[in-house]
């Protein structure tokens, strides 16, 4: 690899990665905001314009606060805990297809970290691994309210990651392939003469409503915010920290909800393709410039991203919680067996198609 190459694939990773870093500052804002309009009150409007540099303040905050570590801690894994749940969150952004591809001084260079072609293996796997964050925080802090959410969290995680990888491996049977960017592409064109698009929501309905549900439930949102639920545990695993460390819990929340969102997006909704317009004739719209329909591609993706976002935080302030036994009764009882039936009814749909 060249220098020029080299150059160019490292400020390529650093842009994709800024781009959804940037995602929680704007999620601050829009949590709040959106958490005023539902309940009927003003919501942050004294920083800056409608309280859009609020964020900025709740950063320059965080920087500034005390952060001391109380003396009844495991204080190595207490100082770790944040970072193993912060590098997770931001390794499984290499296998998201962000868009097709650009042309820099006559060499082409995809919109996407990595193109594994074990995509979705890749994110669930690394992705798991934020829960030994959660783990080791809520042990090490050596209060009952953290390691009671640490417990949860645990258990919530291992349950409701079952039926994660089994929708997932629905959609994995249909495209015949794990690589997401291989998905995107085989969502390309319409249905039915034109009647729908060719997206995967339409061939995994059940399959994607199971990765949406469960979705929540790996990103510890209401309904399944039961690891923090301030009415019982404090804050749960993240009761003793503060300052920066708090942060990169919230930081590692939000980035999880752009890859889950990401996720769904490249699976089931066509990722940066527009509905009814093919990538052809798009391209010939923008007068044959790669470029310009790489730009056009990065904000339909992020369009439908952010649409996810949004509706994470309408059902965050818009229903209750579940209790705990009625959390593990909807993994086991529900979602498990409905994503094994979905898996088999697809793979026997696929067999008799393929059998014609």
């Amino acid at each position: 690899m060249s220098a020029v190459e080299f150059s160019i694939n490292t400020l390529k990773i650093f842009l994709l990665w800024f781009s959804i870093v940037n995602v929680v500052p704007v999620m601050l804002w829009v949590e709040r905001r959106a958490a005023g309009l539902i309940q009927d009150r003003p919501g942050p409007n004294r920083v800056g314009p409608f309280g859009l540099f609020q964020a900025i303040a709740d950063v320059i905050k965080f920087f500034w606060k005390m952060d001391p570590v109380p003396k009844h801690v495991n204080r190595f894994l207490f100082l770790i805990a944040p970072i193993l749940s912060l590098i997770p969150a931001s390794l499984t952004l290499a296998a998201l297809p962000f868009a097709d591809k650009m042309v820099i001084w006559g060499r082409e260079y995809q919109l996407q970290v990595s193109d594994l072609h074990v995509g979705i293996l890749y994110m669930l796997a690394i992705g798991s691994l934020g829960a030994y964050g959660i783990l080791f925080g809520g042990w090490a802090s050596n209060n009952k309210y953290s390691l009671l959410g640490a417990l949860r969290a645990s258990a919530q995680m291992i349950s409701y990651e079952i039926p994660l990888g089994l929708a997932a491996c629905g959609a994995v049977l249909f495209f015949g392939t794990f690589s997401l960017r291989g998905m995107v592409f085989m969502q390309d064109g319409t249905l039915f003469g034109g009647l729908l698009p060719k997206w995967g929501i339409f061939f995994q309905p059940l399959g994607f409503l199971i990765f949406f549900i469960t979705s929540l439930a790996e990103t510890n949102r209401v309904p399944f915010d039961l690891p923090e639920t301030e009415g019982e545990l404090v804050a749960g695993f993240h009761t003793e920290y503060g300052s920066m460390k708090f942060a990169m819990f919230m930081m590692a929340e939000y980035m999880n909800l752009a890859t889950m969102s990401g996720l769904m997006t490249a699976m089931y909704f066509g990722g940066w393709h527009i509905p009814y317009v093919s990538d052809a004739t798009l391209l010939s719209w923008l007068g044959g410039s790669v470029n310009l329909l790489a730009i056009v591609q990065l904000g339909v993706f992020f369009f439908k991203l952010y649409t996810f976002l949004l509706i994470y935080v309408w059902i965050r302030w818009t229903l209750p919680r579940f209790r705990f036994d009625q959390l593990m009764r909807v993994a086991w009882k529900n979602l498990i067996p409905l994503s094994m039936i979905n898996l088999i009814v697809t793979a026997i749909l696929l067999y008799f198609w393929e059998m014609r």
